[in-house]
């Protein structure tokens, strides 16, 4: 009888700290996707100051999305093998001295050193182990743990937007760097003692595999290949439709001004995504447990419902049609990306993780890049708006993979993966 109340002690000090983990991370996050937007951010003045032409300031971030795609397959083998606490912590400090860097750098090749590839290599590092910490802390409330660390990215890209900006302008672009980049490293210090490694499951401690086995693992599991081409084709309507959207508002027939086109193409998405991230992540939550699939299914149908807001910005000379067809956009998109992650650790080991989230993220980036790229050409060729539109079409094909899947490869991926777990990691939280 008098070890139950040590115990009973142990367990709430136990819910809580699953949930400062939660914190912790949703504030690295933050940082990361805050350093990652600051450079387009104060493009214009970097460009300005560097004497840099429109081609070699655009190259900067393409380095950088490149490096990223390649480095995150990488960070998440890693990830799998090497304590998840030091990887995280020691990203963070390298993407944020780099940030700090940035803001001394005299020339394209110094930016691209200290930009692109400094800054790639410590942010691709933190995704995949920070979203595999998060899965081994939470099980039962893994959706809304993941779908409350989403929400970071919008409000690092929209502070960014606003303070980067407002410091760029009062003080210079280098103190946004220096005062982004500091903020990192401070983080850091505060995160040291406070963040710790999850208990280790017996799916979690088993022998390391060769790199070839959890490839080939993961290549067997289709739920997971479906999973990974639906991210790339919503990672490259997403970078595309955003990166030209503060263009599109600024050309015939809505004339905004350079300083509205970015706030308004911006701030209804992120809004409306903050809404949609959240509840697609305790909606799916309390469903899963009695329909496992529901996840994929919600993910498949967000996409789909994407597609008419999609074409209608393309097709409207209304701006406030377009100003809400974001808005939907948004909340669409937040209900995707609620679940991107715990799909993912549905039908995969554990162990495997932070290697499948690598890999996933990876690809997406890979794709991704090629977005703005597709956009310029059809906008030279035919019309912005057209390039907008067609958009759509990328993720009615993302959408229907999802849901074939959902009914014929997830329910097999899914009770294989549930026998490979021991029922105490099943049940925990």
């Amino acid at each position: 009888m008098s070890a139950s109340p040590p115990l009973v002690s142990a367990n709430k000090r136990k819910i809580p700290f699953a949930w400062e983990i939660v914190v912790w991370l949703w504030l690295a996050y933050f940082m990361n996707q805050a350093d990652r937007q600051l450079y387009s951010v104060v493009q214009k003045q970097v460009q300005d100051a560097l004497s840099l032409s429109d081609i070699q300031a655009g190259l900067v971030n393409t380095v950088l999305i490149a490096s990223m795609a390649v480095m995150m397959p990488i960070a998440g083998i890693v990830g799998d093998r090497v304590s998840r606490r030091r990887i995280i912590l020691f990203s963070l400090l390298a993407w944020s001295l780099a940030t700090m860097l940035t803001g001394f750098t005299n020339g394209l090749v110094s930016l691209i050193v200290v930009r692109s590839l400094a800054t790639a290599v410590g942010e691709a590092f933190f995704l995949p182990a920070a979203t595999a910490m998060i899965g081994q802390y939470h099980v039962k409330t893994r959706g809304q743990a993941l779908a409350i660390y989403q929400t970071a990215q919008y409000f690092g890209a929209v502070s960014c937007g606003w303070a980067g900006g407002w410091i760029a302008g009062k003080y210079g672009w280098e103190h946004s760097f220096w005062l982004f980049g500091g903020a990192g490293v401070i983080l850091v210090a505060l995160m040291w003692r406070r963040l710790k490694d999850a208990p280790k499951t017996a799916a979690a401690t088993a022998a390391r595999e060769p790199i070839g086995a959890v490839l080939g693992a993961l290549v067997r599991t289709p739920t997971a290949l479906v999973l990974t081409l639906a991210l790339g084709c919503s990672t490259f309507v997403n970078m595309g439709c955003l990166s030209w959207m503060p263009t599109y508002l600024q050309l015939e027939p809505f004339n905004l001004t350079p300083a509205k086109a970015g706030v308004f193409s911006m701030l209804y998405y992120q809004i409306f995504s903050f809404v949609g991230v959240l509840l697609g992540g305790r909606i799916s939550d309390k469903i899963v447990g009695n329909r496992p699939s529901f996840r994929v299914e919600l993910s498949g149908m967000a996409l789909l419902l994407c597609v008419p807001t999609l074409y209608t910005m393309g097709a409207t000379h209304n701006l406030w049609l377009v100003y809400a067809m974001l808005g939907a956009f948004g909340f669409f998109r937040g209900l995707y990306d609620s679940n991107i992650y715990a799909s993912l650790f549905d039908v995969t080991s554990p162990r495997h993780h932070s290697t499948a989230t690598g890999l996933m993220t990876g690809f997406s980036f890979g794709v991704g890049s090629l977005a703005p790229l597709f956009l310029g050409a059809i906008k030279q060729s035919y019309a912005l708006s057209t390039g907008i539109s067609l958009l759509g079409a990328v993720y009615v094909v993302g959408s229907l993979a999802l849901l074939v899947t959902a009914r014929v490869f997830f329910p097999s991926d899914f009770a294989r993966n549930r026998q490979s777990i021991p029922s105490s990691n099943n049940d925990n939280q």
